[in-house]
């Protein structure tokens, strides 16, 4: 039966969404090529008894998402199929029956809302005169370092304050770090599938980057190798805690191989750890066995609260003082209210309270995962953020995303995270943080019946 044109009568409340739903599965079957145009919103208004005001919503929701572009005059069309990296989630507003499993957030409760509002009160009463007046980042924040730098211990990484910037958020770390760890026109090596913004990142600060072959703990060091052999290798990007997509850990052993490498032709590391200590039984970090060449990038935004926007770049002794001086062309210093409620929450006790609560949360939502979708199925780590779905032969990737998001479950396509064009593995990024406990399971039951099926009858899995 054919997608498009849906039939009079036959779409769900709220219908902009069913309509931009109804869309976007046509396309993903091939039934609306690359180019078609569609109805004008008028036309299309009258033909399926709908206002003009719920057509525009529904082409704008597509326009969003990048499935169909408009051109004054002309209409709208839909796009054809691009090598853009896209943001791997595919949120459309309005729906509150989705079970959103493509954005990367911690786990949530009450009393994450509790405690942030309490200190967010207490800081108000008593905020220091130089988190105020003062435009010295080193004076403002001196006491939130030296909290920082115990914290930092606690993840593994020994350094003094001279060593430590605050900011806003470890994607600001990560940015300062690649910015004074290679230059315009350099090369970075990353995973083969990495983090969804590098790529983006990379071409703003002009770098060239490259994927290299990984295995199920991520960066194969040979490849590594070979290619600081090829041409010059800068600086790799690594999130050896499991951070990316396929949840590879990398062991202290594979750690150490990696840094002979870089050591041997001096490539710098830029190392993100912004989950922070909430794996259990972690490997020292990049930075701890290898100091004087890693940039090494964590916060309190992925363990903690969202909200909190606050992180921390620790780098080498021979470039903080560089790392520093980019840091203050681009933000000048972290927003010293966040700085001030961070302080608290690292002296009191909160902040691991918080990452021992979180450790517990994930560890018990991927035991669930494992439960739905089969252990031996997905790739996870024992308290990780999301899990990684391979998708069978039959599936295509983009079907899959497609009719998962029909049926109310959003997912983040590896397409997304894919650096080396042809090391793309055709699978899903399940992220188990913000749904409550019921919608979780829910999603996750869909997905189950979904991947167990054909694509051809994917239709019948509810």
């Amino acid at each position: 039966m054919p997608i498009w044109p849906p039939a009079k009568g036959t779409l769900k409340r709220p219908a902009y969404r069913s309509l931009a739903l109804c869309v976007a599965d046509a396309v993903a079957a091939g039934e609306l090529k690359p180019g078609t145009r569609l109805p004008p919103h008028r036309t299309l208004a009258f033909d399926l008894g709908l206002s003009v005001q719920t057509v525009s919503r529904a082409y704008e929701e597509l326009a969003r998402l990048g499935i169909v572009s408009g051109e004054v005059g002309r209409g709208s069309f839909v796009r054809a199929v691009s090598a853009d990296p896209r943001t791997p989630w595919h949120r459309i507003d309005g729906a509150d029956r989705v079970v959103d499993l493509s954005m990367l957030t911690p786990a949530l409760s009450k009393t994450h809302a509790r405690r942030f509002s309490s200190s967010l009160a207490e800081v108000a009463g008593s905020l220091p005169d130089a988190a105020i007046t003062s435009f010295r980042p080193m004076a403002t924040l001196a006491g939130h370092v030296d909290a920082a730098a115990r914290w930092l211990a606690a993840c593994g990484v020994e350094a003094g304050r001279e060593r430590i910037v605050a900011t806003n958020g470890s994607t600001g770390a990560l940015t300062i770090g690649l910015l004074t760890a290679a230059a315009p026109g350099d090369m970075i090596a990353a995973e083969a599938v990495s983090h969804h913004t590098l790529k983006a990142l990379t071409a703003a600060l002009g770098m060239r980057l490259t994927g290299l072959a990984m295995d199920g703990e991520g960066m194969v060091p040979d490849a590594l190798d070979r290619a600081c052999r090829t041409g010059p290798v800068k600086a790799i990007f690594l999130m050896p805690e499991g951070l990316g997509p396929l949840a590879a850990r990398m062991g202290e052993a594979r750690r150490r191989e990696i840094i002979a490498v870089c050591r041997r032709h001096d490539v710098s590391i830029v190392e993100n750890d912004s989950w922070g200590p909430l794996q259990p039984d972690r490997p020292p970090p990049l930075a701890a066995l290898a100091p004087e060449r890693t940039f090494y990038a964590t916060g309190l935004t992925k363990c903690g609260v969202p909200g909190l926007r606050i992180g921390w770049l620790v780098s080498p002794e021979r470039q903080a003082t560089a790392a520093r001086t980019r840091h203050l062309v681009l933000n000048w210093m972290a927003t010293a209210v966040m700085a001030e409620v961070a302080t608290r929450w690292l002296k009191d006790g909160t902040a691991s309270e918080l990452v021992r609560w979180q450790r517990a949360a994930m560890t018990a939502r991927n035991r669930v995962a494992a439960r739905f979708l089969g252990a031996d199925r997905i790739r996870a780590t024992t308290s990780g953020l999301h899990v990684w779905l391979p998708l069978p032969p039959a599936w295509r990737e983009e079907d899959f995303v497609s009719l998962a998001r029909h049926r109310d479950v959003a997912v983040a396509g590896g397409s997304a995270f894919t650096i080396a064009g042809d090391a793309h593995v055709s699978g899903v990024r399940l992220c188990l943080g913000a749904p409550g406990e019921k919608d979780l399971e829910r999603g996750l039951k869909i997905l189950a019946r979904l991947v167990e099926g054909a694509p051809e009858h994917a239709h019948l899995a509810y």
